[in-house]
């Protein structure tokens, strides 16, 4: 029996490598106790996508475990052993926001929860691969030094830096900057990551998402910005744009596509690799043209206020680089842009 395991399998990136996997293993084993809803409450639940994952998907598998809990997981990994050939790790406590509130919660599930599934891998199926979804947020404020230009409805960066024509590459520094404690939780899963590849051997693969997007997140007004926001454009819920002029730039990748790179990476992972993994110049918005985006397919203006407070170590300006993965596997490339992920957010969200 091959099987996949995913962690936070309701979640929006663990649902879609659910979808993704299912036909492609005999088995997709889901770990996910709905821990989006002590962060962000009841309006961010994911029960709903594990009751659809239970119910449309034949070979998937659901437990609700902590991922905390390395006496469960170890129960788990102990049941299948070697017949678990991939591990796609998105669970995490997603916003460097909340982690201020919680600095041993955040820590906790994202740095020891993945040392905790490392450990188990390296255990009971040291030959699978592991995936890891890590975020932008490693670099911290870096970005924000760059030499910005402001234009009408984005920043954007000035025409004569490298980064211009494609973006930030996995070579901007990780050190001596501000993080956030959610950055710094997610810097020390990510270095982890790339230290049981390089140190043991193992198949390990970093994925440093930009904003990941899709029609099956449940987004709130702490994490999933673009879903959030959409959500706001359909009820008339007020949205607030925090700093910047509401002209911060973030490129946006679906979970497919996401997830798709996965599949590439897995089918000839690498030792402790590293990828920016994001929309790039091929898929991105500022804040202001989101929210121009969503009127429009919407129909009716949002409702909006504008905060001068930006969020303590945003980036101004985002946009992922990701032609180091694009040169290892050449095959891959985008299939959803801006609009059509907001497009099918909207149609997904308006049913739900």
């Amino acid at each position: 029996m091959k099987i996949c395991l995913i962690t936070g399998s309701s979640g929006l990136i663990g649902s879609e490598s659910v979808a993704f996997f299912a036909d492609k293993f005999d088995k997709i084993i889901g770990i996910d106790n709905n821990m989006r809803e002590v962060f962000f409450g009841a309006n961010a639940s994911t029960e709903w996508n594990t009751q659809r994952l239970i119910d449309t998907i034949p070979n998937f598998e659901h437990h609700a475990i902590d991922i905390r809990n390395v006496e469960e997981l170890d129960k788990l990994f102990s049941r299948y052993t070697t017949d678990i050939d991939l591990i796609v790790h998105t669970a995490a406590q997603p916003s460097h926001d909340w982690a201020a509130q919680d600095p041993f919660m955040d820590f906790t599930v994202n740095a020891n929860g993945t040392l905790n599934l490392l450990e188990m891998t390296r255990k009971h199926c040291t030959g699978a691969t592991f995936i890891f979804t890590s975020t932008n947020k490693v670099y911290g404020d870096t970005p924000n030094y760059l030499p910005l230009v402001e234009l009408e409805k984005r920043w954007e960066i000035d025409e004569s830096h490298p980064y211009y024509e494609e973006g930030i590459d996995e070579l901007m520094s990780i050190d001596q900057t501000k993080h956030s404690l959610f950055g710094a939780s997610k810097v020390a899963a990510d270095v982890l990551v790339q230290e049981y590849g390089k140190y043991f051997g193992m198949k390990t693969g970093v994925f440093r998402g930009g904003c990941l997007t899709g029609p099956n997140h449940s987004g709130t007004q702490l994490h999933g910005f673009l879903s959030y926001l959409m959500k706001c454009a359909i009820t008339g819920d007020k949205y607030t744009v925090f700093g910047y002029q509401g002209k911060q730039v973030r490129d946006n990748i679906h979970s497919w596509d996401l997830v798709n790179m996965f599949w590439h990476y897995y089918q000839n992972p690498k030792e402790g690799e590293v990828y920016n993994a994001g929309g790039g110049r091929f898929s991105n918005c500022s804040m202001a043209e989101a929210i121009a985006m969503c009127s429009e397919i919407t129909g009716k203006p949002m409702n909006y206020e504008y905060s001068e407070t930006n969020r303590i170590g945003d980036h101004i300006w985002w946009i992922s680089d990701v032609r180091k993965f694009k040169t290892h596997y050449p095959e891959w490339s985008w299939k959803y842009n801006i609009n059509d992920i907001l497009s099918q957010i909207y149609e997904n969200m308006s049913k739900r």
